[in-house]
């Protein structure tokens, strides 16, 4: 059903089957909510954004922080706009600051279908679910308390440039305080396009978890990335085109 990655001794992951990156632009209207909403989750400190990941070593400084909020947000936005374009109505992202301890139930409700959006640079073949957030039926741990555990879709969408090879390159990726200014100068220079790898349903999340589709903490993906915490993966060659889920919402 689904490929695994090679795996070469003593822990080398390899992807074997890719998706080529073919972009559209994102509409300039949806760049500064998702801006301003990454600043003030972030530098701004009006919201929380977490310095771990679930399960993860590396200490996150503020640029990263920042630039993964911004990716992440901009890629619900990409969505939304991929939605509309395919005839099915979504309403907006919420824009929401949230404090420390709270998650967002879903990133899009439709017809009463939670969707899960994820979000990787361009170049990225992998759809990948931080292990210790999910439990062995596919719920999200961190929502089981308030009965929203459970989601019927997850989307991956990926954006171009790197977001945080531009943050790297400016030097600002583990600045703990940027002005805002310089920050919105380096973001609205890029020219920002995004493509939809495809999605998975709960039931495959399943799927993945129970036949241990999972890359180990410290493995090194592709022999050169190492990884932070342990992730479920499903590689984008196995996704299902995002016109199928829009059918499925349509009918």
């Amino acid at each position: 059903m689904f490929k695994k990655l090679d795996f070469i001794l003593p822990n080398i992951y390899k992807i074997n089957h890719k998706i080529d990156f073919s972009g559209e632009l994102i509409a300039k209207e949806f760049m500064m909510p998702c801006f301003d909403f990454a600043y003030a989750m972030t530098f701004g400190k009006d919201g929380h954004h977490r310095n771990l990941r679930t399960g993860g070593q590396s200490n996150r400084k503020g640029g990263e922080q920042f630039i993964n909020c911004f990716q992440g947000k901009l890629a619900e936005f990409a969505i939304h706009q991929k939605f509309q374009s395919l005839g099915l109505p979504t309403e907006l992202p919420d824009l929401t600051i949230m404090g420390e301890g709270l998650w967002d139930d879903s990133d899009f409700v439709i017809k009463g279908n939670k969707i899960s959006v994820k979000s990787a640079a361009h170049f990225s073949n992998l759809m990948l679910l931080e292990k210790q957030d999910w439990d062995v039926n596919g719920n999200y741990i961190p929502n089981l308390t308030s009965g929203n555990a459970s989601y019927d879709y997850f989307v991956l969408c990926r954006l171009k440039p790197d977001a945080k090879q531009l943050m790297r390159d400016q030097k600002l990726f583990y600045s703990n305080q940027v002005e805002k200014a310089t920050l919105q100068n380096i973001i609205f220079k890029a020219t920002w396009t995004f493509d939809i790898a495809g999605f998975i349903k709960k039931d495959e999340l399943i799927y993945l978890i129970k036949n241990e589709f999972c890359i180990p903490q410290n493995a090194l993906l592709n022999g050169r990335i190492n990884m932070d915490a342990s992730n479920y993966y499903i590689q984008c060659g196995n996704l299902h085109p995002i016109a199928e889920m829009v059918a499925e919402l349509l009918s």
